[in-house]
């Protein structure tokens, strides 16, 4: 059989499942009116239950209640809600100091840094050689001024699960409010409101096979909170603007689609990948925890060659999948994570990041694997790097 493409870039968009598409069809050529209060119009009311069940099913899957759970655009207006809202309603009252970890997504990391700028003070906790946070530092920096501490559930580029259980419980014991972003774990990780001492946390869609521009932010009932963007006064007056019906729908089927099953063959592919990957390629380093780790995610460093140079050769067999390299970065700089792990610019260059998802299977790992081994053997023979450590 000929394989003709092959998508491994699935943390950065999946495609849409056929069934959730078809759940959100009816949103856009019958029940397609705004979600109105109750003394609205029929087809308004019959729009706000269908948005209430959408947000039900949500919320319901981490545990949550309904009015705990607020749609977004997305993971980016998630997490920028959560650290500059709660920095806009605690600021003032209680003191101006954050907790991020240094490998957070763009997101996380810019709205620190923005918060910065306007007087906040922001720590960045160190990770080790895995992407793990010390939460012992962790303990030692929280103080009566800290407001936030935001942690990745699981790192977008290594996929290094944390342990927010532990992280969530010195938040509580210090009465500090604790955010993390679950873009890749939602769905593929167990994720529980009622286990897990966590405050907010961001969801999005676009990972799991729904649609893109719709997320959600959960904010425990009680959680001090304001909203950043003026306008009406919809997601409890959180989140203004008409209220993306079909996005809520799709992302809620697309929820319902994700199985113990299919996360387990997911790990099954990446646990391939890897063992394929070491031993047929040689000088290659595995990047993010071994064991605590998402399903889905498989990252490793190619020696001696550029990431850049691998991902546009895989692109002519049509292979897609993403790398740390700064030329395909839009900064111009090398992976703030690979660096943040203690890796240098050459492992953050010939770092390839490969994402599962839903429509891979194991005969496309094989084919990607061996189609790596022939790209790596061959740009080494040719490149100045590639002499240093063979092929």
């Amino acid at each position: 059989m000929t394989i003709k493409a092959v998508y491994m870039d699935n943390a950065a968009a999946t495609r849409l499942d056929e069934e959730v598409l078809e759940a959100m069809m009816p949103c856009y050529f019958e029940n397609y009116a705004v979600a109105t209060s109750e003394f609205g119009y029929s087809q308004g009311l019959e729009a706000r239950e269908i948005l209430a069940d959408a947000r039900t099913r949500l919320a319901a899957s981490l545990g949550a209640e309904p009015g705990e759970f607020i749609f977004t655009s997305g993971s980016t207006e998630s997490s920028n809600l959560a650290l500059k809202g709660v920095a806009k309603a605690l600021g003032d009252k209680k003191g101006k100091h954050i907790i991020i970890s240094s490998i957070e997504d763009f997101p996380v990391l810019h709205s620190a840094r923005a918060l910065e700028k306007q007087g906040f003070n922001v720590d960045y906790l160190e990770v080790d050689e895995y992407g793990l946070i010390n939460t012992e530092q962790l303990a030692e920096l929280l103080t009566d001024q800290t407001i936030l501490v935001s942690i990745q559930h699981s790192n977008q580029e290594i996929g290094t699960i944390q342990d927010i259980e532990t992280i969530g419980r010195l938040c509580r014991e210090k009465k500090v409010l604790f955010h993390t972003d679950a873009t890749h774990t939602f769905t593929r990780v167990p994720l529980d409101v009622g286990k897990i001492p966590v405050d907010l946390i961001t969801v999005s869609a676009h990972t799991i096979h729904g649609p893109k521009g719709i997320g959600g932010l959960y904010i425990r009932k009680g959680t001090q909170i304001a909203k950043i963007m003026d306008g009406g006064y919809q997601e409890f007056d959180l989140r203004a603007g008409a209220e993306n019906i079909p996005g809520a729908v799709g992302f809620a089927r697309a929820v319902d689609l994700v199985s113990d099953e299919e996360n387990a063959r997911l790990k099954e592919m990446r646990d391939k990948i890897i063992e394929l990957i070491l031993a047929k390629i040689p000088h290659v380093t595995l990047n993010g925890h071994p064991e605590k780790r998402v399903p889905q995610n498989a990252n490793i460093t190619f020696h001696y060659v550029e990431g850049e140079s691998i991902t546009l050769h895989l692109d002519m067999y049509g292979i897609a999948v993403s790398t740390g390299s700064a030329c395909f970065s839009r900064s111009l700089e090398a992976s703030h994570v690979i660096m943040g792990i203690g890796g240098d610019h050459e492992r953050a260059h010939g770092s390839i990041r490969f994402t599962l998802g839903r429509y891979n299977n194991m005969e496309e790992v094989v084919h990607i694997v061996d189609t790596m081994a022939k790209i790596v053997g061959n740009l080494r023979l040719i490149s100045p790097l590639g002499k240093e450590g063979g092929v």
